[in-house]
C-alpha cells in the first residue's frame, strides 16, 4: 500500500529531511585522506542524538552503524572500519533519521582530495541522474518514468546502472511502497499523487552494472572492480511538481 502523507507529515518528514541533510553536509566538509569511516559514522551518530532523533539504520535488520559508508567499488552498504581513506579515493555516504515518528534519507558520494577526470564525471553524471529523476516526479506520472530518466542519461554518458538495488517510499517507516527502480521503460508502475514521498537513489557503476554482497551479510560491491557511484534525495510529490526534502544547504538553489 502506498501512503500519501498530509501537510503536517510532510513537515515533520522535511525536518527529519534536513537534518539529514546539515549532517551529510558536515560530513562532506569531514571527509580528507586520513580519516577513516569509523570517524564518520561517530560523528554522525553524535550529531543526530545531539539534535533529538534515531539513526534510522543503526539496528535495522541488524545493521551496526549510523552510517553506511562506501569506498570505491563498494555500491552501497558499506560498514564503516579504521581504514584510512586515501587521496583519489570516492566515499558514498548515506544516511537516514527517524525524527518524531517520520524519517529521512539521502546520500552523497564525495571524493577524497583530487581524482582523475573520469571519476569526477562518474560522479557529476550520477548527480544529473539524480536530478533528471526527480524532474519526473510529477502528479499523474508514473513511477517507472522516474527510473528510465535516469537509465538514459547514465547510459547516454558510458555508464552502467546497478539493478539489484532500487529506491523506495518513506515517511513513518524508512522503507515503504513503491520500489523505484533506476531503470526501465516509462509509463509503468503506480501513478504518482500528491502527498507521496519517494527516496530516489541512483547507484552508477563506471563498469558493468553486475554486483554482489560479501561475507559481512550487507556489502554491495561491484563484480568487475568498478568504481561506484550513488546519490539520494527524500521527494514529496506535490501539485507544483517536486519538492526535494533533503536538498543539502550548500545545494539549495
Amino acid at each position: 500500500m502506498i501512503v500519501c502523507k498530509s501537510p503536517a507529515e510532510l513537515e515533520k518528514m522535511r525536518a527529519a529531511s534536513q537534518l539529514v541533510a546539515q549532517v551529510l553536509d558536515e560530513l562532506a566538509a569531514m571527509v580528507t585522506a586520513g580519516i577513516s569511516t569509523a570517524d564518520l559514522d561517530a560523528a554522525a551518530e553524535q550529531k543526530v542524538r545531539a539534535a533529538g532523533a534515531e539513526p534510522a539504520f543503526k539496528g535495522y535488520r541488524g545493521y551496526p552503524a549510523t552510517l553506511c559508508a562506501s569506498a570505491n567499488e563498494q555500491v552501497i552498504h558499506g560498514i564503516p572500519n579504521r581504514t584510512p581513506l586515501k587521496a583519489g579515493d570516492i566515499i558514498s555516504l548515506d544516511m537516514g533519521v527517524k525524527l518524531a515518528g517520520y524519517y529521512g534519507d539521502s546520500a552523497i558520494t564525495v571524493p577524497v582530495g583530487e581524482v582523475a577526470d573520469d571519476v569526477t564525471r562518474l560522479l557529476r553524471v550520477t548527480q544529473e541522474a539524480l536530478d533528471k529523476g526527480i524532474a519526473q516526479v510529477r502528479v499523474g506520472g508514473r513511477v517507472s518514468d522516474i527510473g528510465h530518466a535516469i537509465q538514459q542519461h547514465v547510459e547516454a554518458n558510458g555508464f552502467s546502472v546497478v539493478r539489484e538495488f532500487v529506491g523506495h517510499g518513506i515517511g513513518a517507516s524508512l522503507h515503504e511502497e513503491p520500489q523505484i527502480a533506476n531503470y526501465g521503460e516509462p509509463g509503468r508502475g503506480p501513478r504518482l499523487a500528491e502527498g507521496m514521498t519517494l527516496a530516489i537513489e541512483p547507484m552508477v557503476n563506471m563498469g558493468k552494472p553486475a554486483v554482489k554482497v560479501l561475507a559481512d551479510g550487507w556489502t554491495a560491491v561491484t563484480k568487475d572492480g568498478s568504481l561506484s557511484a550513488h546519490f539520494e534525495h527524500t521527494v514529496a510529490v506535490t501539485k507544483n511538481g517536486p519538492l526535494v526534502l533533503t536538498m543539502r544547504p550548500a545545494l539549495v538553489r
